[in-house]
């Protein structure tokens, strides 16, 4: 990130700011002197950002584009804290059984498609110059040489897509700005809305607010060469 640099006016974009761990990163942006400005974005912000309408992730990045321009910003950080893990009607499949077409489409949508689109229209608006990163929330069950257990098709399945995506936009974000970073993260199980019916099996649960201190201070520790990468919130090099 360029936010270390003297006299750095930088700006701090949170997409998901609405969901637990996102309005703990936000919150964390916003208190933390080294960014100018945070800005939170979501289904509920002003403007509104849906990850299944690519028109309103263009509109929300061309309003990033212009404030760095009235305000003088340069973009250090885009957090996609973005995901779906289950909806009310449906959970995690744990045969083939119940796999179902709607809802694997559903979680490629949100999990994959999303944020490639995030990637697409806010990776453009990154300095060429510094240290500048984009980090997505992908999850470990997404790795599939660390799948043992199976089950939950739709959801590795599509953060297996993250990130490839993420390792492919870091490879051409690399031919335009050189030291730029771009990551896939997994922040472990945090206790949110995503993660509550699946609390008492036992794994190590955290609090918003320690999984945001965590991730960002992995991603202060991220060099260029690391761009392309998929990184556990303990800095542990996750393998795909």
């Amino acid at each position: 990130m360029n936010h270390t640099d003297a006299g750095c006016r930088a700006l701090g974009v949170v997409i998901g700011a609405s969901g637990g761990i996102g309005a703990a990163l936000l919150a964390q942006l916003q208190a933390d002197p080294r960014f100018t400005l945070a800005l939170g974005l979501s289904r509920r912000s002003m403007p509104a950002l849906d990850l299944l309408d690519e028109a309103s992730i263009a509109a929300a990045a061309s309003y990033v584009k212009t404030l760095l321009q009235e305000k003088s910003l340069t973009l250090d950080l885009v957090l996609d804290a973005t995901g779906m893990l289950h909806t009310p009607t449906h959970q995690p499949e744990k045969s083939w059984v119940q796999l179902d077409a709607t809802q694997m489409a559903q979680a490629f949508a949100i999990n994959a498609i999303g944020p490639a689109l995030l990637m697409k229209h806010f990776l453009p608006l990154l300095p060429r110059e510094g240290r500048p990163v984009f980090a997505t929330l992908s999850a470990k069950v997404g790795s599939i040489g660390d799948n043992r257990l199976g089950g939950w098709y739709s959801y590795r399945a599509s953060k297996a897509a993250l990130n490839q995506l993420v390792h492919t936009a870091a490879i051409e974000l690399r031919r335009r700005a050189p030291q730029a970073i771009c990551v896939a993260l997994h922040p472990g199980t945090v206790h949110s809305a995503l993660s509550q019916p699946f609390a008492k099996t036992g794994l190590h649960v955290r609090q918003p607010d320690v999984a945001a201190t965590e991730l960002l201070a992995t991603l202060g520790t991220l060099k260029p060469e690391d761009s392309g990468g998929f990184f556990s919130y303990d800095g542990e090099a996750l393998p795909w």
